[in-house]
């Protein structure tokens, strides 16, 4: 079994929800990354979901696309971000991590490549924004024979043929975006929700993480009532943003505690 498994099993067997925070690598600085991924792990976090800086990140919102922007302004790479991880694994062995970006940077490193690489850092999952899974063939079985899982997105406006898809391929957990729009952007309604997340598990037998509009602990208790993760990015971004690079960890861990606990 491996950490994702692994993770919600036990998560399950206690009765609670993952909380599954994410932070872009590199962001303010290459320096602070693998502390803040141990500032997330301090505060509760279950998985951490680690951002891979890209130029052009079209499903993201202004937050966290700024957080791209300070990572790209001291060059951060993919390569950068597999070497973070492996570091992060110096001290911690338990919390998985899943990379979630764009295929552009793994499709120039090459697949097979990138798959190795990232298994051999560290790495559980990686989440591909810009892959649907009629093109993610390639990509998928390279991350399977490297023992990663390919974790895939699925919107509102997903039709049940792809639904069909996705659950054919997924591994680890889904992503449920629960809005329509870019991260950070419009409210949640959260008895729709739940009716998507009822209808998903039909076909859908891999955990199911929802984010997307996911910003307190009042969202994230009511998003958790029916998920088996909550995904939470964009306030944890805005959180380094405003903070200073000597009270970032100290930040992030406080508000990542407010969240795990409403998972409880």
């Amino acid at each position: 079994m491996n950490r994702i498994a692994a993770t919600f099993a036990r998560l399950k067997a206690t009765g609670e929800k993952a909380l599954i925070p994410f932070i872009t690598a590199g962001d303010p600085h290459p320096n602070l990354t693998v502390d803040l991924m141990h500032g997330l792990v301090d505060g509760g976090a279950d998985i951490i979901e680690l951002g891979i800086p890209f130029s052009d990140p079209m499903a993201d919102g202004p937050v966290i696309q700024r957080a791209s922007e300070r990572a790209l302004l001291h060059k951060v790479s993919l390569r950068d971000v597999l070497e973070m991880v492996k570091t992060f694994r110096q001290r911690n062995q338990s919390t998985p991590v899943v990379l979630m970006g764009y295929l552009n940077p793994v499709h120039v490193l090459g697949y097979s490549q990138f798959a190795q690489q990232a298994a051999a850092a560290g790495v559980d999952g990686v989440l591909t924004v810009d892959c649907p899974p009629e093109e993610a063939g390639e990509l998928s079985a390279a991350l399977t024979a490297a023992g990663l899982d390919p974790v895939f997105l699925i919107a509102p406006t997903t039709p049940e043929a792809r639904v069909r898809e996705i659950a054919r391929h997924a591994q680890g957990y889904v992503y449920y975006v629960s809005l329509k729009g870019v991260t950070g952007a419009g409210n949640l309604d959260i008895a729709d929700v739940a009716r998507k997340i009822a209808a998903l598990r039909q076909f859908i037998e891999v955990p199911i993480g929802v984010g997307f509009g996911i910003r307190d602990a009042e969202t994230t208790r009511a998003i958790a009532g029916t998920a088996d993760a909550v995904v939470v990015g964009s306030r944890l971004v805005q959180e380094i943003e405003a903070a200073t690079p000597e009270t970032a960890r100290e930040q992030l861990t406080r508000l990542v505690a407010t969240l795990k606990a409403a998972t409880r």
